[in-house]
C-alpha cells in the first residue's frame, strides 16, 4: 500500500510508477494509455483516468497528485445516465431554489477520500460555467452545488465531476444536511470570534496582571479594561449565544442544567467586570469569561464531531441506492426512472456493476450480487429465479432481471438506515441518569457558591465575588454531562461499522456484564436449509411427499423451510388453513386432505428421533432428515468467547441426537435439545436465577419469548430478523464474530465511562475546596474546567475504533 501510495505522488518512483494507473493505482493493462505530464510520461489504466490526469494538469491542478493521501478512483466512461440529473421531477424532489434565481442540491460521491479531493472538486466544479458555489466535505463524502439552471443543465457540472473518479449520488435527508451544515457553520463563526476575542481579552488582562507593582496609570488601567469590554462583548453574547439560549430553555422549563450554568457564569463574570470598570474597582475578569466561552465551544464541537462519526454509516446506506431504474413498461420496452417513482410489482433490468433500486425478486436467470455494505459478506452471493434480492447490493457479471416487492422505506436498506438513526436518537438510560445527577450538582453547587460567598464576605469581601465566581466556574459539572453521552455516540458509531444495530439504548450497558451465551442451533450455528433426505411410507412416494411438505413450509420462516421451498419447483401445490403450532409443527389442508408436518408425535404419533415427519396425527406418511453443517465462523465465535471468559449453551428444538452430535463438533459442553420456545425461555431464567448475565443468539423468529427474555439478546439479520423487534441487537451480517466483537467494544466502553465519570468526579473533589479556599483565579477555573470536558470527549474518541475479531 505504501508503494501505491508513494507511486500517486508527484515524485513517484520511476519502477513503481510503471505497474499502477498514475491516476487510480490499478493494475495497468498489457497496452496502457500513455500521456506525457509535467515532462514526464506517465501510464494510465484507462483513457478515462488518463482523460482525467491530462484535463487536472491542464487546469493548472496538479497540486493534486502531489497533496492526496490516496489513489483516486478508476473512472467510469459512461456518463450517459447523468442526463437523468435534468429531469424536473427529480431536480423538485431533491433540489430546492435559492435567492439569486439558482438551485442548490446536495451529492454524495464515494471517491472523495482525503481533504485534497475535497480541494480538488471545489476548484474543478468552480470553474464549470453556471456553477455559482460549490462545496465538498472530505470527512462526509457530500457536495453542495449551486448553480443556475438558464446558464447550464445540472448534469454538465456532474460530467465533470464524473469525468475525474467521483461518480455522483443522491443524499438522503437533504433537508437536516442543510440544516446541519449551517448549525456547523455557525459554531465555526462562533469560535473564530470567540478565539480572538480570547486572545485579545487575554493580552489585555496580562497587562493589567503584570502590573503587580501597581505603577500604570489609571487612565491606561481604564482604557485596557474598556478595551476589553469591547472585545468580550461579541464574545460572550453572540459566540456564547447557545448558550444562553440553552440556559433560558431550561429556566422555562424549571429544569436548571449545564447551560444554565454555563450562561449564569460567563454573565456574571461579564457583568461584574463592567461594574468594576465602571467605579473603577480592583478587578476585573473578562478574561474568564470569553476562556469559559471558547474552551466550551470546542469542547461541543469535538461531541457534535463525534455523533458525525456515528452518522456516517447512514450516508454509507445512502450512496447504495441509486438515483434512476431501468424499468419495463407493458410492451416490454424500457424506460429510465427515477427510483422514487418505482412501485411494488414493477419490473426492472439492473445492468452488471449497478446497484439494485428496490427489494426484489430475481427473475430469468441466475446472477449474482454483491451484498457486502448490507451483510458483511465480501464474496459475491449467487441468487436462482425467484430468490430475494435486496436494495443497495451490487448486480455481478451478469445483468438481471427483477420484479420489485418492497420500495421506498419499505426496503431493508431504508430498514437499517432507519434503525441506525432511532439508536442514535434515543437517550440511554445511562446518560440520563448522568443528567439526573448533574441537575442536582448544579443546585447543590448554586447554594455552595451562595455559602462560600457570604463567608468570605464576612472573611474578605474584597476576595468574596472572585472567589465565588472561580468555584462556580470550576466545578461546572460539564466532564460529568459529556461522560456518557460521548462515549455512547462514539461506541454506537463503531457498532454500525461492526454491522450490529443496537435496538435497545441500554443494550451495550448490559452487554458489557454477560457471563453466558446461549445459542439456537438452527439457522444460527448451522448453516440454514442443509442436504434433505426423504423416506416415505405406504402409498406416498417422494416427490409427493416433498410437494406436500412445501405446501406446508410456503410462508414458514423457519431456517429448515428453505429446503423444502426447493421442493415447490417440482409441482406446484397449496395449502388452506395452515396453523403453525410452535415447537410442535405445521397443519393444513392440502388437496382437500389435513395434513402435519413436524415431530414425530406431532405428525405421525410416533416416538421422537430426532427427524421432521408428514402425517396426519396418527399415520406417518413420510419422514424427512437433514445433514447440517456448521457455519464456518461458529468454532472460532465460540473460541473468542471463551477467551474473553463466557461460558457458551446450545438451546435447540431438534432432536436429541442431532444437537448432540452438532454440539459435540463445535465444541459445546452443555447443550439442550427438544425445547420449545418456552422450554427455551425457561433455561435462561435457570441461569439467571444462578446468577448468570445471559445472551441469547438466535434467528429472531422462533425465539421471540427468549430473545426478549434474555438480558440482551442478539437477532441475526435477514428481512424478518430487521422486524423482530424482541432482540437488543440484530447482526446485520450473518457474521457470529461480531458477537463476540461487540462484547469486547461493550467492556471497554464500560470502562471508558467508568474512567470519564471517574475523573469528572476527582476533578471536582479536587477543584472544589481549592477554589472556595481562594486557590484558583476565575480564569484558571475556566481553563481547569474546559480541558476537563475536553478530556472526557478524547476518551470517548478511543471508541471509534473498531475492536479486531
Amino acid at each position: 500500500m505504501n508503494a501505491i501510495v508513494a507511486a500517486m505522488s508527484g515524485g513517484a518512483r520511476a519502477g513503481v510508477a510503471d505497474t499502477t494507473c498514475f491516476h487510480c493505482g490499478e493494475g495497468l493493462p498489457a497496452s496502457p494509455s500513455m500521456r506525457l505530464l509535467e515532462g514526464t510520461q506517465r501510464r494510465f489504466c484507462c483513457d478515462g483516468c488518463a482523460a482525467a490526469a491530462q484535463w487536472i494538469e491542464d487546469a493548472d491542478l496538479e497540486a493534486y497528485y502531489r497533496l492526496r493521501e490516496r489513489p483516486g478512483t478508476r473512472i467510469d466512461e459512461d456518463d450517459s445516465a447523468l442526463a437523468l440529473w435534468d429531469r424536473e421531477e427529480v431536480q423538485a424532489e431533491h433540489a430546492r431554489a435559492i435567492d439569486d434565481g439558482g438551485r442548490e442540491i446536495t451529492l454524495l460521491t464515494d471517491g472523495m477520500r482525503c481533504a485534497a479531493c475535497a480541494w480538488l472538486i471545489d476548484r474543478a466544479l468552480s470553474r464549470e460555467p453556471g456553477v455559482t458555489e460549490v462545496s465538498a466535505n472530505a470527512v462526509t463524502g457530500r457536495i453542495r452545488i449551486a448553480w443556475d439552471p438558464a446558464l447550464t443543465p445540472l448534469s454538465r457540472p456532474l460530467r465533470r465531476l464524473q469525468s475525474l473518479g467521483y461518480r455522483p449520488f443522491l443524499a438522503a435527508g437533504a433537508v437536516q444536511e442543510r440544516a446541519r451544515r449551517r448549525d456547523r457553520n455557525r459554531w465555526l463563526l462562533r469560535i473564530g470570534i470567540a478565539a480572538l476575542g480570547s486572545m485579545q481579552a487575554m493580552m489585555f488582562a496580562e497587562a493589567l496582571y503584570l502590573d503587580t507593582a501597581q505603577q500604570m496609570s489609571l487612565p491606561m488601567r481604564d482604557f485596557l479594561r474598556w478595551i476589553a469590554f469591547l472585545v468580550s462583548t461579541p464574545v460572550v453574547f453572540y459566540a456564547g449565544w447557545p448558550f444562553i439560549d440553552g440556559a433560558a430553555r431550561e429556566l422555562r422549563h424549571r429544569a436548571p442544567g449545564m447551560d444554565t450554568l454555563i450562561a449564569g457564569s460567563t454573565l456574571l463574570a461579564w457583568a461584574g467586570s463592567v461594574a468594576e470598570t465602571v467605579r473603577g474597582g480592583p478587578q476585573v475578569w473578562y478574561d474568564a469569561a470569553v476562556m469559559f466561552v471558547f474552551l466550551l465551544l470546542v469542547a461541543r464541537l469535538l461531541e457534535q464531531r463525534v455523533r458525525a462519526t456515528a452518522s456516517a454509516q447512514v450516508d454509507a446506506l445512502a450512496r447504495a441506492r441509486p438515483a434512476f431504474a431501468s424499468r419495463e413498461t407493458a410492451d416490454g420496452q424500457r424506460e429510465a426512472v427515477a427510483v422514487g417513482a418505482l412501485r411494488a410489482g414493477d419490473i426492472v433490468r439492473v445492468a452488471p456493476g449497478e446497484p439494485v433500486p428496490a427489494d426484489a425478486l430475481l427473475l430469468d436467470a441466475d446472477a449474482s450480487f454483491a451484498e457486502a455494505l448490507l451483510t458483511g459478506e465480501a464474496r459475491p452471493v449467487p441468487k436462482q429465479p425467484g430468490d430475494a434480492v435486496f436494495a443497495g447490493s451490487l448486480c455481478g457479471a451478469q445483468a438481471a432481471r427483477l420484479r420489485l416487492v418492497a420500495v421506498g422505506t419499505q426496503t431493508r436498506l431504508s430498514q437499517l438506515a432507519a434503525l441506525i438513526e432511532q439508536a442514535q436518537a434515543h437517550r440511554p438510560p445511562l446518560a440520563q441518569a448522568a443528567d439526573r445527577i448533574a441537575r442536582w450538582f448544579v443546585l447543590a453547587l448554586a447554594l455552595a457558591t451562595i455559602a462560600v460567598y457570604i463567608a468570605w464576605r464576612l472573611h474578605d469581601p474584597a476576595r468574596a465575588f472572585e472567589v465565588a465566581l472561580a468555584l462556580l466556574v470550576v466545578c461546572c459539572p460539564c466532564a460529568l454531562s459529556l461522560a456518557v453521552p460521548a462515549a455512547l455516540a462514539a461506541s454506537n458509531g463503531a457498532l454500525a461499522g461492526l454491522g450490529v444495530l443496537p435496538l435497545r439504548t441500554d443494550a451495550l450497558a448490559r452487554l458489557a456484564r454477560i457471563d453466558t451465551v446461549v445459542f439456537d442451533k438452527t439457522g444460527t450455528l448451522s448453516l440454514p436449509g442443509g442436504q434433505l433426505r426423504v423416506e416415505s411410507f405406504g402409498e406416498m412416494d417422494d416427490t409427493e411427499a416433498l410437494r406436500i411438505a412445501a405446501a406446508l413450509e410456503r410462508d414458514s420462516a423457519h431456517p429448515l423451510a428453505a429446503a423444502f421451498h426447493a421442493a415447490l419447483t417440482v409441482a406446484d401445490a397449496t395449502a388452506t388453513g395452515v396453523i403453525e403450532h410452535p415447537g410442535a409443527g405445521i397443519e393444513g389442508v392440502v388437496d382437500g386432505r389435513r395434513w402435519r408436518i413436524g415431530r414425530a408425535g406431532f405428525a405421525a404419533a410416533q416416538a421422537d428421533d430426532g427427524s421432521i415427519w408428514l402425517g396426519d396425527g396418527d399415520i406417518a406418511s413420510a419422514r424427512f432428515s437433514f445433514d447440517e453443517s456448521a457455519r464456518t465462523d461458529a468454532v472460532p465465535t465460540l473460541d473468542a468467547l471463551r477467551r474473553l471468559g463466557i461460558a457458551s449453551e446450545l438451546a435447540s428444538g431438534d432432536g436429541d441426537a442431532a444437537v448432540m452430535r452438532f454440539a459435540s463438533a463445535v465444541g459445546i459442553a452443555s447443550a439442550q435439545a427438544r425445547m420449545s420456545p418456552e422450554e427455551k425461555l425457561a433455561r435462561v431464567r435457570d441461569l439467571q436465577a444462578q446468577g448468570r448475565a445471559v445472551a441469547m443468539v438466535g434467528d429472531g423468529i422462533n425465539d421471540g419469548p427468549v430473545l426478549a427474555g434474555a438480558d440482551v439478546s442478539f437477532a441475526l439479520g435477514d428481512g424478518n430478523a430487521l422486524a423482530a423487534r424482541a432482540a437488543d441487537l440484530v447482526l446485520a451480517a450473518p457474521d457470529l464474530l461480531r458477537v463476540p466483537q461487540a462484547i469486547v467494544l461493550a467492556r471497554r466502553t464500560r470502562a471508558v465511562i467508568r474512567q470519564n465519570l471517574a475523573w469528572a468526579l476527582a476533578y471536582n473533589l479536587l477543584a472544589l475546596p481549592a477554589a472556595a479556599l481562594g486557590m484558583v483565579s476565575p480564569w484558571q477555573a475556566a481553563l481547569g474546567m474546559a480541558l476537563s470536558s475536553l478530556l472526557v470527549t478524547a476518551n470517548a474518541l478511543r471508541l471509534a475504533r473498531v475492536p479486531a475479531p
